[in-house]
């Protein structure tokens, strides 16, 4: 049961009155039209796709039809500096799984020690890789084809493991070839439209950062203490990291107005929380102390009393003053006064803080805050 509900024409706008049966019922002729619109446009978008699609594949191909392997090694010291996928501090992808069948371009050494545990171009098979991820390497120089030195084509050491054979390379592979055609096989499967990705749902909203390793913290960028005494972040670029040995094995990027839940040098434990945050709102916080004094904050011009039906609870939104014309040259505003003039900031500039249309009122005119 059901009905099929919108439409959309060939073009992709979407045809208003929407399909009220479902093909059991049964559809009206003009129900049964619309539908074939859909049908028709999929297999005609099937043809253009490939048509794309193998059109992509030959110009890789064109491209990259004369890197062939010519040679064993070419000798190059060169390389690119792989360490693991972390994001939020899990681990996605070890280091041992990047660098597995390739050869490294400097010695491995133990971290925090001059051991050397493998040798420069040792070929980096499943049990050396198991290993660098065991000892806790944090990054390897592997040799890669964009660093190699070959006259002509590629060399074997520089390209790894033949992934089709699970051995080494052979002399004379055409990889080259066989690069353009993985990247080009897939575009048959993805469509040429790919917005309907798109959307906030799958956004991953982490809202914490919690230790990996047990170790010391170091905190770079602009913090002010808050009421509650943590740390509050100030810019977009605060960096926590956290120092083993003195070395840095981890760091986290705050968002403005995180709240950092360790200080500078302090000792933290493995996944201890060091820092959180609220990701659906932006706050506008202020860097000194002092009293509320509100600018050009017009109750029904430039802000309005709402209340969430949900909750109930009432809050002052900054609403779009320049849409009415007697708002039209407001600036809302809202400043931090000690006595009769503006607190200064550490720049030297007033502390006013120009408000977005959006912004949520916090604290009323003549409140007393602390930064």
């Amino acid at each position: 049961g059901g009905m099929r509900g919108l439409m959309a024409k060939p073009s992709g706008e979407i045809i208003e009155t929407p399909i009220v049966s479902n093909f059991k019922e049964g559809l009206t002729v003009l129900e049964y039209f619309n539908s074939t619109h859909g049908a028709r446009k999929g297999l005609a978008d099937t043809a253009l796709k490939t048509a794309n699609s193998g059109y992509l594949t030959r110009r890789l191909v064109d491209v990259a039809q004369d890197s062939i392997v010519t040679e064993e090694d070419c000798g190059s010291t060169r390389g690119i500096t792989l360490r693991a996928v972390v994001e939020g501090g899990d681990v996605l992808v070890s280091l041992g799984q990047r660098v597995l069948g390739r050869y490294n371009a400097e010695d491995i050494k133990a971290p925090g020690t001059d051991t050397v545990l493998f040798p420069a171009d040792t070929y980096l098979v499943e049990d050396v890789v198991e290993v660098i991820d065991r000892e806790g390497v944090q990054s390897v120089k592997v040799r890669s084809g964009l660093t190699c030195q070959a006259e002509a084509g590629i060399c074997g050491m520089c390209y790894g493991r033949d992934l089709a054979r699970g051995t080494a390379v052979n002399i004379g592979e055409a990889v080259g070839v066989i690069a353009a055609q993985s990247i080009g096989e897939p575009g048959t499967q993805l469509t040429m439209r790919t917005f309907h990705i798109g959307g906030t749902a799958q956004v991953a909203e982490t809202s914490f950062y919690e230790a990996t390793n047990a170790g010391v913290i170091k905190v770079v960028g602009p913090t002010v203490t808050g009421a509650h005494g943590d740390l509050v972040s100030m810019s977009r670029n605060v960096v926590v990291t956290v120092m083993v040995d003195g070395k840095d094995r981890e760091s986290y990027k705050i968002p403005y107005g995180g709240r950092l839940r360790v200080k500078p040098d302090e000792e933290v434990k493995k996944n201890q929380r060091l820092a959180e945050w609220d990701p659906y709102t932006t706050p506008i916080i202020t860097e000194v102390g002092g009293v509320v004094r509100f600018e050009d904050l017009v109750e029904g011009l430039s802000f309005k009393e709402e209340t969430d039906e949900a909750t109930g609870i009432a809050q002052r939104v900054v609403i779009d003053w320049r849409a009415s014309p007697r708002g039209s040259d407001l600036r809302p505003a809202m400043g931090i006064t000690k006595g009769d003039e503006f607190a200064k900031l550490a720049s030297g500039s007033e502390a006013r803080y120009l408000l977005p249309v959006g912004a949520i009122l916090s604290v009323a005119n003549g409140d007393e805050v602390k930064p």
